[in-house]
């Protein structure tokens, strides 16, 4: 978290225990990711080793743990959130990229077009990732309890998803805070710590009430 000042020191100021994993490239799915781990998913990385290293180092367990992500991250924090509402009831996220398909689609447009090539190895094509993205994986029945998540409208790649997941939860009728108002900054940590804490405190006030639910 040393690359996101605000964040980090606002996280500090709660006292909120932290594990910040590194996955490069791997985009938090259910696939194997060669440059990650060739034998475990990103996702199931998630669910199993930092599920348990979290409980074996704060002495947390379900439902005290939140995701919370940044770009690539954010939309794994969604996403995971979505596959496994009843372990990661909370959820947020900081302009997430969520239509990756789009960005493996328009890769050779895009400066940062060699981002996706991990995503052309893994799909293969456009349709079969838009498949796995976090919209997709919205369940009307089955839903983290807490989700929040922020996009500038100036974000030109982004943003699009973020309002498409907004206008989705609201159509299925599920709760859920969309901070999409213009900010400035775009996809940039600019704009990360203008949100930042608005979405800790968020993450704060989710966890105090998942404290307070009856098992």
């Amino acid at each position: 978290m040393q690359e996101l000042p605000a964040l980090r020191d606002l996280v500090e100021a709660e006292r909120l225990p932290v594990i910040a994993p590194r996955g490069g490239r791997c985009w938090w799915i259910d696939r194997i990711v060669p440059e990650f781990d060739p034998q475990v998913t990103p996702e199931r990385f998630v669910v199993d080793t930092v599920r348990a290293e979290v409980g074996r180092r704060f002495g947390v367990a379900t439902p005290g743990i939140a995701l919370l992500g940044t770009s690539m991250g954010g939309q794994g924090a969604l996403r995971l959130s979505y596959r496994h509402p009843a372990l990661f009831p909370v959820a947020a996220a900081i302009a997430p990229a969520i239509d990756f398909h789009a960005a493996m689609r328009d890769a050779a447009d895009r400066d940062d077009g060699e981002f996706y090539d991990t995503l052309w190895r893994i799909y293969g094509d456009v349709e079969r990732a838009r498949q796995d993205t976090a919209l997709l994986h919205v369940h009307p029945l089955n839903w983290p309890r807490h989700q929040c998540f922020a996009s500038d409208p100036s974000d030109l790649h982004w943003h699009d998803g973020a309002a498409r997941l907004h206008s989705k939860l609201v159509a299925l009728g599920i709760p859920h805070t969309a901070l999409l108002e213009p900010r400035g900054g775009g996809h940039s940590v600019e704009y990360y710590d203008k949100v930042a804490a608005d979405i800790v405190r968020f993450v704060v006030a989710a966890l105090d009430a998942e404290s307070r639910r009856l098992a």
